[in-house]
């Protein structure tokens, strides 16, 4: 594990290396932002990015949404992967939120987790985008990988176990941006098959480097 101070300068360095700290996806109203947090369940942000313009034209509005056929909107999310259940959980999503929360989204763990499709990744992904909530801390793959392998955590996989670990050791104020820049240096420097170590910012604090 590393320590705090170490914690500390880790947030620091990933902030001046990745100063724009935004969500990669997509979106003009928090919905669109929820549907495409769904989307890119197994997908990249950026496909999703390819085919939401069309959808959100054709759907411009939640109640559209509400209405809408799920097949049809199967059509517009095929490319994205697990489309029939993605496209289900739209639509049945829409629904909810005029039912039972005014067309709002809602801005508790409790209330986002009960939404069809929604668990608690893409609800701390809305928590801390949308909401600012805090020590909102965003578990998917990129911080799975990078919190093993810096040291944050010790060979933890679960992902409420790693967002439990992180909340004790990152700053409340700083989690949220700091998840955005975990992905963007996953994605730049420290991928799944061959991390390049030489061209890291934390390298000098990273567990897991040898040089």
């Amino acid at each position: 594990m590393r320590t705090a101070e170490q914690v500390r300068e880790i947030v620091r360095l990933f902030e001046e290396e990745y100063p724009l700290a935004d969500c990669t996806l997509d979106y003009r109203k928090d919905y669109e932002l929820l549907f495409s947090v769904r989307l890119a369940a197994q997908c990249t942000d950026e496909r999703v990015n390819q085919i939401t313009p069309a959808l959100f034209a054709r759907f411009p509005t939640l109640e559209d949404f509400a209405a809408a056929d799920v097949t049809e909107v199967e059509e517009y999310v095929h490319s994205c992967g697990f489309y029939r259940a993605k496209a289900r959980d739209i639509v049945a999503c829409a629904q909810v939120l005029l039912e039972k929360h005014g067309g709002k989204v809602p801005g508790t763990m409790e209330e986002l987790t009960a939404l069809p499709g929604v668990g608690r990744k893409t609800a701390n992904l809305i928590l801390g985008d949308i909401f600012k909530v805090p020590g909102s801390v965003v578990v998917d793959t990129h911080m799975i990988r990078l919190a093993n392998r810096m040291g944050l955590v010790d060979g933890l996989k679960e992902p409420v176990k790693i967002e439990a670990a992180l909340r004790e050791i990152l700053p409340p104020d700083k989690s949220s941006d700091f998840c955005h820049r975990i992905v963007l240096h996953g994605r730049a420097v420290c991928d799944a098959r061959k991390p390049d170590c030489e061209n890291c910012c934390v390298k000098h604090l990273c567990q897991t480097f040898s040089g």
